[in-house]
C-alpha cells in the first residue's frame, strides 16, 4: 500500500507492548484473514467525523468520547451496549444545552479490546504468568492456558466489534435516541439522586425547551437520530495494519476497524511503530499525552503525524492528573498554537488519578477527576483556547469503581460491584453527575457562533 509502512518494517521498529505469540504460523494464517474481512467502518465516515472534530478545535462544538476501560467478550451483551449508549446520549443532552454546540459523540467501543500494562508479567502466591492484556490478546482467569497469548482472539476482536457496530447504529437511527426520551432519563436522575438544585433548574430549563419546540411544531430528524463514532487505542500492530485498507473513492489508506484511533501515552515514541503506522492513515487520529511529556515532544509528534495541519486530523487528549494539569498543560497548549496548527484539546480526567485502596482495589476519586476537569478548564480560560471535549472511562452500569460522586462510595462499597477486569470506571449515576458539572463550566465559556447549524445534533 503506498504510504504505509509494511508490517515487516513496523516489527522492526520494535512496537512496545505487543503480545508475544509461539506460534508464528497461526499469526500470520489470522493476519492474512483479517486483510480479506469486510471494513467495520467506511472513509466517508471518518472524513464525517474529522469535520466534525475541526468544528470543536475551532470552538464551535465539543467532544465527549467515553466507554470501557477494556471491552471484554463476555460483555457482548445487548444490554451491556445500550447501558454504554444511554449514559453517552444522557450526558450529550446536558452538554448540547450547556454549550449550546453540537456534541461530537465518539464512544470507546467496537475495538477497545487490549490495554497496555505496567508490567508484562504477574506474580500470585509465587506463579509468574503473563499479565492480563485484554481480551484481544489473553484471558483473564489466572492460568497458563488462559494468560497464554492467542493471535485467533484478533479474529473473535473483529466480529465482536462488527456485532457492537451494528447494535450501536440500529439504536442510534431507530427511535432508541429519541432526545425527548434521553432527556427524561436526565430528569429521572436529577429527581432520584438529591443532586444539587442547579442541576434541578438546568433539567427544567431543558424541558421548557423541548415543550417549546414541540408547541411549535418542531419535530425535527436530529430530534430522533444521533451519529455514533467508534473510537480505540490502536495497540496491536498487527491487527491495525491488517485493518488498513485503500479506500477505492480517495485512493488513500484508512484504517477500518474505527473511526478514530489514538496512540496511547506509553507507545507515543516519535519513531515508534505506533506514531509511524498512524501518521501513514486518514482517519482523525488521538495523541495520550501524560506528566511525562514535554512541551517540544508534543509538538515534534504533532508534526510528525500533522504535518499539513489538516483541520480535525489531530485530538490531544491529556492526562496529567489533577495535581499536575494545571502546572503542564499551560506550556504544551501555548508550544503547539504557537506552530499555528489547530488540534483539538481534550481532557482525560481518568488515568491520572488511580491509586490503590487499603483493601487491595484499584479505584478513582470522583472528586479528582472533577478537579482535573476543573484544571482543564482553567487552563483553557486562562490562554483563551477552547476546551474542545472530554474523554471518560464509563459503564451504563450501577457499578462500585470509583468513590465519591452523588451515591457517596466510600473504598467499603467497592467490594460491591466491583466487575472491572482492567481499570475503574464511573457508574451511570457518576457519568451523568459529571455532565452536569461541565455544563457548568461550559455554560460560562465564550462560545463561537452556532448559526450555520440546523437542528439540535445533540
Amino acid at each position: 500500500m503506498d504510504g504505509v509502512p509494511t508490517l515487516a518494517a513496523l516489527r522492526e521498529l520494535g512496537p512496545l507492548h505487543q503480545p508475544v505469540y509461539e506460534d508464528s504460523v497461526l499469526l500470520e494464517r489470522v493476519i492474512e484473514q483479517l486483510r480479506t474481512l469486510p471494513p467495520l467502518v467506511f472513509a466517508g465516515e471518518c472524513d464525517a467525523l474529522k469535520a466534525k472534530i475541526a468544528d470543536a478545535a475551532e470552538g464551535r462544538a465539543f467532544v465527549l468520547q467515553g466507554g470501557d476501560c477494556a471491552e471484554t467478550f463476555a460483555a457482548l451483551t445487548a444490554g451491556s451496549i445500550r447501558g454504554r449508549l444511554r449514559v453517552l446520549l444522557s450526558m450529550a443532552v446536558v452538554l448540547t444545552y450547556a454549550a449550546e454546540v453540537p456534541v461530537v459523540k465518539i464512544g470507546r467501543m467496537a475495538g477497545q479490546f487490549a490495554k497496555p500494562r505496567s508490567s508484562s508479567i504477574e506474580t500470585r502466591d509465587g506463579v509468574i504468568l503473563p499479565a492480563y492484556q485484554g481480551d484481544a490478546i489473553n484471558g483473564f482467569d489466572f492460568d497458563a492456558q488462559s494468560r497464554r497469548p492467542d493471535p485467533a482472539r484478533m479474529l473473535q476482536v473483529y466480529h465482536a466489534s462488527a456485532a457492537t457496530l451494528n447494535l450501536v447504529r440500529a439504536f442510534a437511527k431507530g427511535g432508541f435516541a429519541d432526545l425527548r426520551t434521553i432527556h427524561s432519563w436526565n430528569a429521572d436522575f436529577v429527581r432520584q439522586a438529591g443532586v444539587s438544585t442547579r442541576y434541578e433548574q438546568l433539567t427544567a430549563e431543558i424541558n421548557r425547551a423541548l415543550a417549546f419546540m414541540i408547541a411549535c411544531g418542531v419535530d425535527d430528524q436530529s430530534f430522533r437520530t444521533v451519529d455514533v463514532f467508534a473510537s480505540h487505542e490502536a495497540l496491536i500492530i498487527d491487527y491495525e495494519h491488517a485493518l488498513t485498507r485503500i479506500d477505492s473513492r480517495t485512493l488513500r489508506p484508512y484504517n477500518v476497524g474505527g473511526h478514530l484511533l489514538w496512540i496511547g501515552d506509553r507507545t507515543r515514541q516519535r519513531d515508534g511503530a505506533h506514531v509511524e503506522l498512524l501518521a501513514s492513515l486518514r482517519n482523525p487520529l488521538g495523541l495520550k499525552v501524560g506528566p511525562s511529556a514535554s512541551p517540544r515532544e508534543v509538538v515534534e509528534l504533532v508534526e510528525r503525524i500533522d504535518p499539513d495541519g489538516e483541520p480535525g486530523r489531530l485530538t490531544v487528549i491529556s492526562r496529567m492528573g489533577r495535581s499536575r494539569i494545571r502546572e503542564l498543560l499551560p506550556p504544551i497548549v501555548e508550544a503547539v498554537e504557537a506552530t499555528g496548527r489547530k488540534v483539538c484539546w481534550v481532557c482525560d480526567p481518568m488515568h491520572g488519578n488511580t491509586f490503590a485502596t487499603t483493601n487491595g482495589f484499584k479505584t478513582r476519586s470522583f472528586a479528582d477527576v472533577v478537579d482535573e476537569v476543573n484544571g482543564f478548564f482553567d487552563v483553557h480560560a486562562k490562554l483563551g483556547t477552547w476546551p474542545g471535549g472530554i474523554h471518560i472511562e464509563l459503564t451504563g452500569d450501577d457499578v462500585t469503581e470509583c468513590v465519591g460522586g452523588v451515591g457517596e462510595l466510600s473504598e467499603l462499597d467497592l467490594t460491591s460491584r466491583y466487575e472491572t477486569l482492567c481499570d475503574p470506571r464511573l457508574n451511570r449515576a457518576q457519568s451523568i453527575e459529571l455532565a452536569f458539572m461541565v455544563a457548568d463550566r461550559l455554560s460560562a465559556m465564550e462560545r463561537k457562533t452556532t448559526s450555520e447549524y440546523v437542528g439540535l445534533d445533540f
